[in-house]
């Protein structure tokens, strides 16, 4: 098959990463024959090989590649070539040593891993710019080469951020460029606290190794720097493929709630985000509001489901809403894909435990459901060297089919068609307000994600399809817009979500809303700023709790308890849902509504849950309450009933095996619910 004669598929299509540069070259042919008759159509390939493609400066050695994506082609596989930049090779590091990154610590981070580079480096752009072109002259119009990916996960390592070198040297130019003169940023910044004033550029640096916290507003301006070096590091790469490469889609695969970068900035000039799913190691590092080891211990072999489907969402949201499919005409899925598929025990995280039976088809059709096209397992053969080898393959070591390639040849796709994902209830997402908060977090037990994520997961414990949107994106078609933690509201923001409203949205915001202008600064008018006549309230207090503290909050709807966080508000022209009961905000406001828009002030996932219940209702859109584990999701006429739970679970008339989905007619399942 060659690019001009594929057509979009009709269905879920699966893939594998695999690394010829691995083995000897008497499997190469074998590998792509096997995976063609497992049924993958996919293969990526070359994202760590740089020392294989140049071994010496502009000595490349091609033939390798050359033989590995003629057996990919013979044997029908589409391939997707990545640009080698995540990891430079030795021989360019010594010559180079000023490439590489500077930790928070000051620290140089050195060769013998992994993502070693400064975004900003002029030197390394230059290399970056060099070994792209040469792979795109040579593999640009191959016909096996169905697209590309720039570098590997961006920011993995905590290596979005270069507190030194090149990043050092081109901050103060980047804010001279971004305020113009030295008395806008002192301003901007209100360095006149602590005397934090400058009078030259060349006095700023990098806001690390300060004896206290740094200001806030130099940390969210430096985090947008180093954002905006690696979306201008990706555009150099995607130009030259655009050039060399046309009618290729390109991409990136992201990660797992990433936070080093705004990833809709970076995502703009591709054709469809990709991302890597690894439920398992991620549920170690995070959890919703109020869950712990009870938690991790329920969902250890097969990952907590919301965690899993907000990174769905919020990747085939990144680049648009309303399923933000990418670009048409491309011979190529248009949807998200998902890069990186966990398919057995990954090596990363504190525990690595194996996957339950079925959770890797179960991961493969809740992908499916929330808009991937396609689905490529990581890796083809577990890695017999180096940093890799306790993780899994679909092979063996010894090249035996492992536990998931099992469940990947009994999977059948066709029961997954491609198709939108029609979400009426929209979560907005901000990386900035998500600098901003964990910043000045005030209270331990709480962050962006945690306040995010117990509104997401609440939204989906009622049946919800969601949208994860940027806070500035179109909002049309949206019958409830929730706005978790969007901590920073622009008078461009506010007027932006006003006009939705007055369209016939309602909206619900979660605590700390519009508490901060775009510069990091509070709005002099408290809280709410622009959007308080929206709101029609003004902040009263905020209390930050200990773990053993807990406010009791009473209204129509029940009592509940907040923990972590509880803010009250003065009312003006809105009304109070539940209030305060006890302690020093006792018979103040927690809940307010001003026509369609509703404040949650206090963190409690049981009140989050009641009121978007009632908001969802009330506009029309109907609640499907579902028990712990159980989710449902909607794509293309078809409904995924799952069960994530490691037993049975009653639920509607059916028994739900463990660990289990079902493909249902969207209208059969509405019918039972009525």
């Amino acid at each position: 098959m060659t690019q001009s004669d594929a057509t979009p598929a009709p269905h879920l299509l699966l893939g594998s990463c695999d690394y010829p540069e691995h083995v000897p070259p008497d499997r190469w042919a074998r590998y792509a024959q096997q995976q063609r008759e497992l049924g993958l159509t996919y293969v990526r390939i070359a994202e760590f090989a740089w020392s294989r493609m140049e071994p010496l400066p502009g000595q490349y050695d091609w033939a390798w590649l050359d033989t590995a994506i003629e057996a990919y082609h013979a044997a029908g596989m589409r391939v997707v070539l990545c640009t080698p930049t995540p990891t430079p090779p030795a021989w360019l590091v010594r010559a180079h040593p000023e490439i590489l990154p500077i930790d928070a610590q000051g620290r140089v981070r050195e060769f013998g891993s992994r993502r070693q580079y400064d975004f900003a480096s002029a030197v390394y752009r230059e290399h970056s710019r060099r070994i792209t072109r040469a792979m795109a002259e040579r593999y640009g119009n191959h016909p096996a080469v169905a697209g590309w990916q720039t570098d590997n996960e961006f920011g993995c390592h905590n290596t979005a951020r270069s507190y030194g070198g090149a990043s050092a040297a081109a901050f103060p130019g980047w804010l001279e460029r971004r305020y113009g003169t030295l008395e806008a940023l002192n301003t901007a910044w209100g360095n006149v606290f602590w005397s934090m004033e400058y009078n030259d550029w060349a006095q700023i640096k990098p806001p690390n190794l300060t004896v206290t916290e740094p200001n806030p507003s130099h940390v969210l301006d430096f985090y947008r720097f180093a954002s905006d070096m690696i979306a201008e590091f990706q555009a150099e790469q995607v130009a030259i493929l655009r050039e060399l490469s046309p009618g290729r889609f390109i991409t990136h695969n992201f990660m797992i709630f990433e936070t080093g970068f705004d990833h809709y900035a970076v995502a703009r000039g591709l054709d469809f985000v990709t991302w890597d799913n690894y439920p398992l190691g991620m549920l170690e590092f995070f959890a919703p509001s109020g869950s712990g080891e009870d938690v991790k211990t329920h969902f250890a072999r097969t990952g907590q489901p919301d965690l899993i489907a907000f990174n769905h969402d919020l990747y085939r949201g990144v680049l648009g809403g309303h399923n933000a499919l990418g670009r048409e005409g491309q011979g190529t899925p248009n949807g998200p894909w998902v890069m990186e598929q966990q398919c057995g025990q990954v090596n990363w995280a504190p525990f690595n435990p194996l996957p339950a039976e079925g959770a890797v088809q179960l991961w493969t059709a809740q992908a499916w459901a929330h808009g991937a096209d396609v689905v490529s397992y990581f890796r083809w053969r577990a890695a017999t060297m180096a940093q890799e080898v306790m993780h899994s393959g679909l092979l063996r070591h010894d090249e035996t089919t492992d536990r998931g390639y099992a469940e990947v040849a009994e999977l059948d796709t066709t029961q997954f068609p491609v198709g939108e994902v029609a979400a009426r209830v929209a979560l907005l997402h901000d990386y900035e307000s998500l600098w901003l908060y964990d910043e000045q977090k005030h209270s331990a037990s709480l962050s962006y994600w945690t306040q995010t994520l117990t509104y997401y997961s609440a939204l989906r414990a009622l049946g919800m399809d969601v949208d994860v949107i940027h806070a500035d994106a179109d909002l049309s078609g949206y019958a409830v817009i929730v706005a978790p933690a969007i901590t920073l509201v622009s008078q461009e923001r506010s007027a932006h979500w006003t006009a939705a409203v007055e369209a016939g949205a309602k909206l619900v915001c979660g605590p700390r809303t519009a508490f901060r202008t775009p510069g990091g600064e509070t709005w002099a008018d408290g809280q709410f700023g622009p959007l308080s006549a929206l709101v029609g309230a003004k902040l009263l207090q905020y209390d930050s709790l200990r773990p053993t503290l807990a406010q009791q909050i009473e209204g129509d709807g029940g009592t509940f308890e907040a923990h972590g966080w509880a803010e009250s508000y003065r009312t003006q022209d809105a009304q109070t849902l539940y209030s305060y009961s006890g302690g020093p905000l006792d018979g103040q406001s927690a809940v307010i509504r001003k026509d369609n828009v509703t404040v949650i002030g206090a963190h409690s996932a049981q009140l989050v849950g009641t009121v978007l219940a009632e908001v969802l209702t009330n506009a029309g859109v109907p609640i499907v309450p579902l028990p712990d584990g159980v989710r449902l999701s909607r794509r293309a006429g078809k409904t995924l009933l799952q069960n994530w739970n490691p037993d049975a679970v009653e639920w509607n008339g059916r028994t739900l095996n463990p660990v289990s989905f079902t493909v249902l007619d969207s209208v059969v399942l509405e019918n039972q619910n009525a």
